[in-house]
This record gives structure tokens, C-alpha cells and sequence, in this order.
């Protein structure tokens, strides 16, 4: 018989992770209990982190909001300061899955699981969140991108939690924009999906530009050489299309059940050409 705890504090985990190492630790469980279902996971133990306060924060710190781990996607939907601050994340999360997945599944369940295709991911990179991390008696944070190592990998060390993530507010981005392609309009997986911001004059000339693509590689794809090619010119159509080719060289995408490689590479770089549908200059 598996044991199942409820733990209503961050000490009480620790606890229970030094008693049990081995224990599977979940919010939602989406992830953890399809595959525990399937086979490929079967812990001795599960710890819910639902009851523990911290883990379920959304708070406004200055610069920057604090989202805890165990909140649910429908719960960040419905948030006023992450509507208002986060456009790009709400977007994304609205998106994902099932209105019954998004009322169980948590945002550090999305982050954990670590998956190429984590609909949260690429908004957080471009947002620049940090993950923080929590053992006993010491505390780190950590960028996104340092923590998500591949699929199914992260940086978090034995013992440690994921508290949450701290997403710095977007200030001077006048353009947030994601789109996920799937192989249905709804309750699919991304075959590619990009997240951008863009900060423009009035013009469309570009000031700066973050954009991430996910499932087209282990990780989120970052292109620093699209992003610097951009800044400085002119946002539209044809810019973006003579960039295309180098998101496609970029991106190191898998043949799966969903998608080819190939397919993948050319959605990636369609997904470039498209933000000019979402600046209102281009």
C-alpha cells in the first residue's frame, strides 16, 4: 500500500523527505498520475503540497510577482495582477490542455516535469523568471533557463522544493505574443509554439526583442542572433521572413507522433514570419 501525505507547511515536506527520499512530491498530479497509471513512475510514496500556504502565494513584489508552485493554472488565469502584469504567461496557460487540467495541474508541475512542449516555459524564459528552490535550511534562486536542463531534467538537488517563481513585470514591451501549433485547435500538445516580446517606437522600428520557441528542442530554443538582427529595423513581413531561415537552422527539433523534425523546423520559422500579425505597425 502506497502512502499518501498532506503535509501544511514547508517543514512538514522536509520531513517527510528525509523519512522517505524517495517520495514523489505533487500538486495537481497531471503529469505524475498518467505516468504512475502507465508504468513509468511508481514512487513509494506521494507528498501533496496543496495544503502548504506558500506554495499556493501569488503576490506582487515591487518590480515583480511571486507565483507560488502549488498555484493552479485556472487560479493564474483568474488573478488580477497576472493578467494585468503577465499577458504572455495568461495566453499560454490559456491554452493548456483541458479546463479540467488547468483547475488541477500547477504551474510547478509544468516547470518541473520539464517538458519540451510545457506551454509555460517559453513565456517564462522570455519573461526572465527565476525558480526558487528550498531545502531545510538554505534557500536559492535560480533563472529558468538554468534550471530546466532537458526533458524530464531539472537542477533541483535531493531535498530541495520548488517554492515558485519570481517573473519580473514586462515594463516598456509593447508587443506580448505567443502561439502554440498543435495537431488541433484545442486540448493538444505544441508541435512548435513561440513566445515573444517586443519593445517598438512608434514606427515598428525594433527596440528590443525576447522570443523562445518550445517543442522544437530539448529545451526552450533561444535565438540571440534573431533577436540582435532585429533591433534597430523595422518590424514586418519581410524582415522576419529573410529571418526565418535561422530560427530553422536554430532549432533542433525530434521526429515524434506528432510531428517530423522537418515539420517542426519549418513551423518554427512560419511562427517568426506570423509575429508580424501581432505588432500593429508591421
Amino acid at each position: 500500500m502506497r502512502e499518501v501525505f498532506l503535509p501544511e507547511s514547508l517543514s512538514e515536506v522536509h520531513d517527510l523527505l528525509e523519512r522517505v527520499p524517495d517520495a514523489a512530491l505533487f500538486a495537481g498530479g497531471t503529469d505524475l498520475l498518467v505516468a504512475m497509471d502507465e508504468g513509468l513512475r511508481n514512487p513509494p510514496a506521494l507528498v501533496g503540497l496543496e495544503r502548504v500556504a506558500e506554495l499556493a502565494a501569488i503576490e506582487e513584489r515591487g518590480d515583480a510577482l511571486f507565483l507560488g508552485a502549488a498555484v493552479t493554472h485556472a487560479r493564474l488565469l483568474a488573478s488580477p495582477p497576472v493578467v494585468r502584469e503577465l499577458p504572455i504567461l495568461c495566453r499560454a496557460l490559456a491554452v493548456l490542455g483541458s479546463p479540467q487540467v488547468r483547475h488541477m495541474g500547477t504551474l510547478g508541475g509544468n516547470v518541473v516535469t520539464a517538458s519540451p512542449g510545457a506551454d509555460s516555459l517559453p513565456p517564462l524564459y522570455v519573461l526572465h523568471a527565476e525558480v526558487e528552490l528550498a531545502t531545510r535550511s538554505s534557500r536559492r534562486r535560480l533563472p529558468i533557463a538554468d534550471f530546466v536542463l532537458g526533458p524530464g531534467k531539472t537542477a533541483l538537488a535531493p531535498g530541495e522544493v520548488l517554492v515558485g517563481l519570481h517573473v519580473p513585470k514586462p515594463g516598456g514591451f509593447s508587443v506580448s505574443h505567443h502561439e502554440k501549433v498543435g495537431r488541433r485547435r484545442a486540448l493538444a500538445c505544441a508541435v512548435a509554439s513561440l513566445a515573444a516580446l517586443l519593445d517598438l517606437e512608434a514606427d515598428g522600428t525594433v527596440r528590443r526583442a525576447r522570443l523562445a520557441f518550445g517543442s522544437v528542442g530539448p529545451t526552450v530554443v533561444a535565438v540571440p542572433a534573431v533577436e540582435e538582427a532585429l533591433a534597430g529595423r523595422r518590424l514586418d513581413r519581410d524582415l522576419l521572413a529573410s529571418l526565418a531561415p535561422d530560427v530553422e537552422r536554430a532549432v533542433s527539433p525530434i521526429d515524434d507522433v506528432r510531428a517530423s523534425a522537418a515539420y517542426r523546423r519549418v513551423v518554427a520559422g512560419l511562427l517568426l514570419e506570423r509575429l508580424a500579425l501581432a505588432a500593429p505597425s508591421a
